[in-house]
């Protein structure tokens, strides 16, 4: 047994950054808050960089907040296809 797993502290601490390091491969969740034409223009670019065809690609949420702004959360996975 190496030095470094003989905690079980120190091995569920190794264990949960493997797990954070495999889900972020997989997804990808992102947040903006962006005037209305940048919101658009930055939805847009999600769109064609990561297509239908090989991601599921979503606004997952938005909100127009008092200053006319928009924040939306967009999210990516790769597809099963």
């Amino acid at each position: 047994m190496s030095a470094e797993t003989k905690k079980p502290g120190d091995v569920a601490k190794r264990a949960a950054r493997g797990l954070r390091e495999e889900r972020s491969r997989f997804w990808r969740r992102e947040t903006y808050v962006l005037a209305r034409p940048e919101a658009r223009a930055k939805a847009r670019e999600w769109f064609d960089l990561y297509p239908k065809a090989a991601y599921m690609t979503e606004i997952e949420a938005w909100r127009e907040l008092a200053d006319g702004r928009i924040e939306f959360t967009i999210r990516r996975l790769p597809s099963a296809d």
